[in-house]
C-alpha cells in the first residue's frame, strides 16, 4: 500500500475530509505546480524589462525617421510633394508636423512620460504614415503593422514600473493612499 498525504483539510463546519490522495501521483502535480509558479515569478519580474525594450525599439524607429527627415529636409519636401498623399495640410505644413511627431513623441516614449498619449499620437501617426503612402509594399506594411501593434501593447497595458509615469504617479498621490 502507498503511504497517503491528506490534500485538503477537513471543513469548518466538522464535514469529512475527501479521500487522501496517494503520494506517489500527486507529487509529480506538485512539482509541476511548484515549478509553474517559478515560472510565473520569473516573468513578472522579467515583464517591466519587456515594456521597457518594447518602447525602446518603437522609439528608436520613429526617432530615425525623424533623423532622416531632418538630415535631408529638401529630400523630405520633395516627399511630401510628390510622394505622400497627406490630405488637408501643404507639404511643408505636413512635413514639419510629422517630422515634429517622430522626433518628440519617441522621446516622451523612452522616458515613460505620457506614455499612453505618446503610443496614441504614435499610433495613429502609423495609420496616416500606410495611408498617405500608397507604393508601401508588402514588407513595408508588415514593418507598420509590427510597430502599430507594439504601440498598441504599450497603448492598453502602459508603460511599466520602468517609467517616470510610475515614478510622478507613486509620488504625486502618495498622501492619496
Amino acid at each position: 500500500m502507498q503511504p497517503t498525504s491528506p490534500i485538503f483539510p477537513s471543513s469548518a463546519r466538522g464535514g469529512t475530509p475527501p479521500a487522501p490522495v496517494p503520494v506517489g501521483r500527486a507529487g509529480p502535480v506538485l512539482r509541476a505546480l511548484k515549478a509553474s509558479r517559478a515560472t510565473v515569478r520569473t516573468l513578472d519580474f522579467l515583464s517591466p524589462l519587456a515594456d521597457l525594450a518594447l518602447r525602446l525599439y518603437v522609439a528608436q524607429v520613429f526617432f530615425q525617421a525623424g533623423l532622416v527627415k531632418i538630415g535631408s529636409w529638401s529630400a523630405t519636401l520633395s516627399l511630401f510633394e510628390n510622394e505622400y498623399a497627406v490630405p488637408l495640410l501643404p507639404p511643408e505644413a505636413a512635413a514639419v508636423m510629422g517630422t515634429g511627431v517622430e522626433l518628440f513623441f519617441p522621446v516622451l516614449l523612452v522616458l515613460g512620460l505620457g506614455t499612453r498619449l505618446a503610443a496614441f499620437v504614435l499610433f495613429v501617426f502609423n495609420i496616416i504614415a500606410v495611408a498617405s503612402y500608397p507604393d508601401l509594399g508588402p514588407v513595408g506594411l508588415k514593418d507598420h503593422q509590427v510597430w502599430g501593434l507594439m504601440l498598441l501593447v504599450t497603448l492598453l497595458h502602459g508603460p511599466g514600473p520602468l517609467s517616470l509615469d510610475r515614478l510622478i504617479r507613486r509620488f504625486a498621490f502618495k498622501d492619496a493612499r
